[in-house]
Order: C-alpha cells, then structure tokens, then sequence
C-alpha cells in the first residue's frame, strides 16, 4: 500500500500513530497534523499548528494486544476515535526476542555440498581472546538440519547446475522432519546466483514453508556472514509473520489502518516486504530512538548555528543514549544522519545488513541489583521486566532495581504516576534497598541505592565509551541526547562521569522511539559484491590479482541496484536514490563506506578512500584501493511533525528531599512539571522535572533551558574554560 497515496486533502485532518514495543512498556505517539493548536482537550498544542498526545501501557504477552490497547488509550486523549488514524508505524521487539531467547522456528539450511558445517566453524575466532573455555553460541540450525546438495558456481559463472532432482528428494525429506522454515545459502551465490534461485524456486514449489535465499537476503560475499545472516532470517520469518498477522487483525477490527514497520537500518517499509525480509527488523525498536533523537539534536544544531543560541553549533554531533526498563542503547548522530554498520551481532551471530550502529548493555530501569560472590554490588543483566517489574510498582516484585534505587534517592517521588497506569510503593522500595544494603554491609538503603545507582551509570558509560572513545572519537566534542524511561534521570551523571557539558531532552523523550517513528523516512538497501581495482598503489607491491575497475560494467549493476531498491518503494517517484562503495587497501580485511559519486569515477573514488580511511583510522597507504561491493539505498523522506507544545499554568509543584552524587546528605529539590514550562524557561539546578512517561534530574551545577519546540537544553559550566 502506498502511504502517502492514502494522504488525505490539505486542510483535513490527518491522524498519524505510531507505536514502540519495550521490553517493560509499550510506547505510542498519536499526532493530529492538520489539528487547530487553538483546541483544548487534553492533548498537547503545538506551535507549528498541530496536536500531540502520547500513552504508555504494560507490554503484554502477545504485544499485538499492548500496542492496540495502547492506541486506543492515545485516542481517548486526544479524543478521536481509532478509526480515524490514517497512518500508523510500528517498532517491535519480536525478532530480538525470538533470537535471543532462541525461540524461532523449526529451521533447515541447504547449502553448496562441502559446505555444512560453515554456521558451525564461523570464522575459527573466540568471543573472548584470553578466555579459553569461551564457546560461540550454538548456531540457529542444528547440523542434523542442515543439508548439501550437488552444484558448483564461481564468480565467473556455473560450472555444475544445481541437480534438480537431488533438490526435490531433500524437499521431501525436509517435508517429513516437519520444518518450519528453510535458508539456501550456496557458496557463490553472491556472483552467480542461478543455482541458488532454481534451488529455492523449486523447494517453494515442493513445501509449504518460507524459504530465504542468501542472494535475496543479503548478495553480498563472505560466505559464513551471508549463510548466517539467511539462516537468521529464515529462523525468525515465521515468528514476525505470525506475530504480523495478528497486528494485522486485531489493527483490521480497531478501524486502525495496517502497520508500516520499522527496520534495523532506520527506515520504514510495508509490513508486507518486512514479512519477507524478517530479519531487517532485528534492531526495530532502538533504530527508531536513534532515528527520533537525530530528529531533535539536528533541529537544535540547526537553530543554534541561525542564532537561537550557540550551545550546540560547535559540537561534532550527538550520543543518543536511550535508558529502558531493560537495557540501554548507545548510538552517535553525525551531519543530520544516524551511524551505520554491516558488522552488527545480536546474541554473538552476526547480521551483515545495514542497520543503526547500536551498542547495548543490560542496563536499565527494571534492571536487577544483587550482590556478587566477591561482595560487590552489580545492576542487570536479569530485568525485572514489565510483570512483576520493580518493587516500586506493587506489583509482586520482591528484588531491587535501578528504579527502585531512583525512588529511594528521591528522584522519582511517592505521588508519580508513571504512564498513568502505575503509582508508586515508596515503602517496597525502601524496604528491598535495605535488604541489599545488609547483604552488601552498607550502612542503609540510600547508601544501597547510591550504589546501585552509580553501578549503573558506569555500566553505560562503558557502553558510550565503546561507541566514542574506542573508535578514536572524543565524547567531550558530543553533545548527549537523553531518552527512554530512565534516560534522562541518570544522563547528567553519565555526562559528568565523560566530561559531557551539554545535553538535550526532548519534550517526548520518555517515547521518543514511538516518536521516531513518525518522523522517520521509507528506506529500503540494496547491495551487490563486485571486487575490482581503482588504483594500483605501490609498485614493489606484488601484483594485485583483482581485475581493473570497469566504469560500465559498475554502472549497470548500480542501475540494476536502482530497480531492485526503487521496486521496494511505496512511492518510487519521491524517492531519491543514493550510492556508495565499500572500498579497502589490498590486504585488508575489512572496508570503508564511501559516497560512490555519479558517474563513478575510478580515481576520484579511490581519493575519497584514501581521505576517509585518513579520517577514521588516523593514515593513508600507498596500497592498491580495491573494490569490494555497491551499495543503493532509495529514501523516501518522511513527514515534518509537531514537537513542541504550548504549556501554561505554574510549572512548580512543590519541593522534596533528593540525594545527589555519592556523599552528603538530601537536598531540598523544587519539582517541576515538564508540561508547564513554557519555551524560554531557563532555572538551576537542583530540580527535578516530571512527566507522565520520564523524570529528568537536574543536578546542583547543571542549568536547564526550555528551547521553542519544547525540549530542554542542559548546560555544564563553560565549554570554553574546559
């Protein structure tokens, strides 16, 4: 379905949801564009002539039913009825899910004869380097599963044809071990793809089960990423179809229009094409917390660099740090644009497609804190999740968590009601704090939860660390944008801990990945491994057997990489298409990303190379540039939306005690709510800012701002005296 033919006329009303599944809440953004800011109700009025509301509900079970509870709570605020949605995205966490608890479907994997046991041998690296009983995990499909046929394809061509009939004996050996999903992954595939496309067609004909084609998942060479990739993807089909269709329905009987969904590369696609692909949809839910915060920071930057003011001009760009109730995820936003990479894993597998550069650990509000063998205190990465979730919550949880540690410090008070559905058991809290603080022999349930909490904080500053300073980048030249649940309650303690002077808060940002969604553009990758040679380097150097680069021949793959990408499209003619190039110096083993240029040229090409891998390892050689794979992406920009909101009232809603850094005692803290503070607000730290969905904790030498569209800036003493 092509959603922006459904749009309706300018000047009518246009509804647009979208929802974001968390490992503890369901997040939703309704957004009525076209609505008169002058209009009461309960939703938020912004400036730029528009409403938006936002609903947080328990992720349930089955997250087809939370997602449309959730919409239908966002409804009611707003005071519309489901029906009336137009557009409607979703980010969901049912492949994560299924890979990392392992519970996809039954699969098979058919693959080049000699060639099983490929998921198995991997790369004959450890996870660990020093650690020698550190074991891989257990690949997807079992060897008993995994099966060879008779072909032979080189890059130049098919040598052998697949045997046809060999194909149609296993098809029914497969039929009878009862699978429920196949990947064909043949050796060469990548280059000639015609045994693997025969094989495939035929076990399509012969089972009544999806099959993934290495060629049609990823065409890309390196045989144990693609296998592993593939394998991946027929492993979780299944699982997102089943859970698809049931959104689907259950969407249907609400009047809710079908999903769009987010993929792993930050872009949106039919739910249809996602059904096909499965596994682009791995890093669903934090792609559209990156894509949101890039959203936001690059609107900052913007208007700073026009003159609203100067405190973000200067910065290189922005860390994305998004706090959950289970884990928190780290991603860097440089030039308007999220950071991507094709060497991502997920549970210790590897996914070779282009997805949002996350880093994640098993760090967030819901997390558990125990005391360890050797008596020290340590957070996640058990989750008390959404049931029973933290003691805090009164919902039968019994051990302490991060956030039950933010209660007993103050920074979530007594009175909240979190996401309009939970209050809050101070004495819950109170009381598993003091237990942990007995059991670690300290001296009470704060010091237990300053504890806890600093635990915490150095668990993601390790995570930002990992994304800046172990990539050669300085954190101190970012600014951070802070979200999620928990996010902004501890981003001005990580910030101090990295030298951080400056971070933004968006109005939304306690579901800002439901709000991503909506601002996020229709993107859809295409690539193709051809290995040439744009210069020749050194002269000493042995000869280079990749052959010279051919300007025509590159030209028609990226003309055949253009139909596949634009094919995928909603609205072909809007979109625009890009190109790049994976380049290396002969002998490397890895490449670089780099803007392909149009026609391509061969030596200009291989400068850009030269520059970028300058910028980004620190040196240029006088090697041989080669050619390694093409790449397309077709963009299709997605809507401008509503941000801000016009707020009124006193903000002030009073004063309570609140712990802040690791010694002293409580402060008396003025609490202030978010939905009050008007834009141009600015006060000092302390504070404590509340919303329905997140709490920002404003430290003693922090200074807070209100911009126009609604997001707080925060500042940290002078950037020029650091």
């Amino acid at each position: 379905m092509n959603e922006n033919a459904s749009r309706p006329p300018d000047g009518d009303r246009t509804l647009r949801v979208g929802v974001d599944v968390g490992g503890t809440f369901t997040d939703v953004v309704l957004v009525d564009a076209a609505a008169d800011a002058a209009s009461g109700d309960d939703a938020d009025a912004v400036p730029n002539g528009g409403r938006l509301v936002t609903a947080k509900v328990p992720t349930t079970a089955d997250q087809s039913e939370g997602v449309i509870e959730g919409i239908r709570k966002a409804c009611r605020a707003m005071g519309v009825d489901p029906a009336d949605i137009d557009r409607f995205r979703h980010a969901t966490t049912v492949t994560v899910n299924a890979l990392l608890e392992e519970t996809g479907a039954r699969t098979a994997l058919v693959t080049t004869e000699g060639f099983r046991d490929v998921l198995a041998i991997r790369r004959q690296d450890r996870p660990a380097l020093y650690d020698l009983d550190a074991a891989p995990p257990e690949p997807v499909v079992p060897r008993r599963r995994r099966f060879e046929v008779d072909e032979r394809a080189t890059p130049e061509g098919v040598e052998r044809p697949v045997d046809e009939d060999a194909v149609r004996e296993l098809a029914a050996k497969l039929r009878e071990r009862e699978v429920e999903s196949v990947a064909v992954a043949f050796l060469h595939a990548y280059a000639d793809p015609e045994n693997e496309r025969r094989a495939a067609e035929i076990l399509r004909e012969e089972l009544d089960v999806p099959v993934s084609a290495s060629r049609e998942v990823l065409a890309e060479f390196r045989e144990y990423e693609r296998t592993a990739t593939t394998a991946l993807d027929a492993y979780v089909r299944p699982v997102v179809d089943e859970y698809l269709e049931r959104l689907v329905e259950r969407a249907d009987a609400a009047g809710v229009p079908e999903p769009r969904v987010m993929q792993s590369n930050g872009g949106i696609a039919e739910a249809d094409l996602v059904r096909e692909r499965a596994v682009t949809t791995a890093l669903s839910g934090p792609a559209a917390g990156v894509v949101g915060a890039g959203e936001i920071a690059e609107r900052a930057r913007n208007d700073s660099a026009n003159g609203e003011d100067g405190a973000l001009a200067d910065y290189d760009g922005v860390v994305t740090f998004d706090m959950g109730g289970t884990s928190t995820d780290v991603s860097l936003v440089r030039e308007g644009s999220a950071e991507r990479t094709t060497d991502a894993e997920i549970g210790g597998r590897p996914i070779g497609l282009p997805v949002v550069d996350v880093t994640t650990v098993g760090a967030g509000g819901g997390s558990l804190a125990r005391v360890d063998a050797g008596g020290a205190l340590r957070v996640g990465p058990e989750s008390a999740g959404a049931e029973p979730g933290p003691a805090c919550y009164g919902r039968g949880g019994t051990e302490p968590t991060v956030t039950d540690a933010a209660v007993v410090l103050g920074y979530v008070g007594a009175d909240a009601d979190l996401g309009g559905e939970l209050s809050i058991d101070a004495d819950a809290a109170h009381e598993v704090l003091a237990d942990l603080a007995d059991e670690a022999g300290l001296e009470d349930a704060l010091a237990a939860a300053r504890g806890v909490h600093e635990v915490a904080v150095a668990a993601t500053t390790r995570a930002i660390r990992s994304a800046t300073v172990e990539r050669g980048l300085d954190p101190r030249e970012f600014a951070l944008t802070a979200f999620g649940g928990a996010g902004p309650m501890h981003a001005a303690a990580l910030a101090e801990q990295l030298g951080i002077d400056a971070m933004l808060v968006p109005r939304a940002c306690g579901v800002l990945s439901a709000y991503g969604l909506l601002a996020a553009d229709e993107i859809h990758d295409a690539a193709r491994t051809h290995r040439a040679t744009l210069s020749v380097g050194n002269a000493d150097r042995k000869e280079n057997s990749v052959p010279d680069a051919d300007g025509e021949t590159i030209e028609s793959i990226y003309a055949e990489l253009r139909e596949d990408v634009l094919a995928s499209t909603s609205d072909p003619g809007a979109a625009r298409v890009e190109r790049s190039a994976d380049l290396r110096y002969a002998g490397q083993s890895f490449e670089l990303e780099v803007d392909a240029g149009a026609p391509v040229d061969p030596a200009a090409l291989a400068e850009r190379f030269h520059a970028a891998h300058e910028r980004t390892r620190g040196y240029r050689m006088d090697e041989a540039v080669e050619l390694v794979t093409l790449r397309s992406r077709a963009v299709v920009s997605g809507p401008d939306l509503p941000v801000g909101d016009e707020s009124g009232g006193d903000p002030l809603r009073g004063e309570r005690e609140v712990a802040f850094g690791q010694e002293g005692g409580r402060v008396s803290t003025p609490i202030y709510d978010r939905a009050g503070l008007d834009p141009g607000r600015e006060f000092d730290g302390p504070a404590i800012v509340e919303q329905a969905e997140s709490t920002t904790v404003v430290p003693p030498d922090w200074r807070a701002a209100v911009r126009a569209d609604g997001t707080m800036l925060l500042t940290r003493g002078d950037r020029d005296e650091r």
